[in-house]
């Protein structure tokens, strides 16, 4: 018996998920797989998220119906482009139709998978990858690396991407114009 089916039989989650959610989430991110446009390195890569949307959603009426316990999964598959540097990896495509087709945003990802056909090895989202997730993750938000089996590893956003720059760094924008602002007051005084 696989250990994350014990850990649901003894009323455990897996971090933070049920074992229908990662279910979904694990055959989400291999179907995604299936669908990659990668004709120039044939390296298919799969992303699922899984979707809990939170009161701030912010085209609720285009959201899922949370009446339901059926998990809401947003796949996403990479896109390459004969000008490589063009394409596009398939955690962004996820992300990028729950922002423009569901009208998600910031924190209403519960959690990522990712699968690849590699067999041996766990493939992690990349640099640019795990900064564009981190905009929309809470940093204990669970990201699950499948093998080609569909096995998997699972690490943390903040495991992942530790001392991560994201929009809770940012101070609010007013508080940086009148900062600003006062810089140049200060400036001002001073050359006269």
């Amino acid at each position: 018996m696989p250990a994350a089916e014990q850990q649901q039989q003894q009323g455990e989650l897996v971090h933070g998920l049920t074992l229908k959610e990662v279910d979904a989430l694990s055959k989400g991110c291999l179907e995604a797989r299936g669908r990659a446009y990668c004709p120039y390195s044939q390296f298919r890569v799969g992303a699922a998220l899984l979707i809990h949307p939170t009161s701030t959603s912010r085209f609720s009426s285009a959201a899922a119906d949370t009446t339901t316990d059926t998990p809401q999964i947003i796949l996403g598959a990479n896109v390459e482009n004969a000008a490589y540097p063009v394409g596009t990896c398939a955690e962004r495509v996820a992300v990028g139709t729950a922002v423009t087709t569901f009208g998600y945003g910031r924190g209403d990802v519960k959690a990522v998978g990712v699968a690849t056909d590699l067999a041996a090895e766990h493939c992690s989202p990349c640099g640019m990858c795990r900064q564009f997730l981190r905009e929309f993750l809470e940093l204990d938000t669970p990201i699950f690396m499948h093998t080609s089996d569909g096995r998997y590893v699972v690490k943390t956003m903040g495991e992942l991407l530790p001392m991560s720059f994201g929009p809770d760094v940012l101070p609010p924008p007013e508080t940086l114009l009148a900062q600003r602002r006062e810089q140049q007051q200060q400036q001002g005084n001073g050359a006269k």
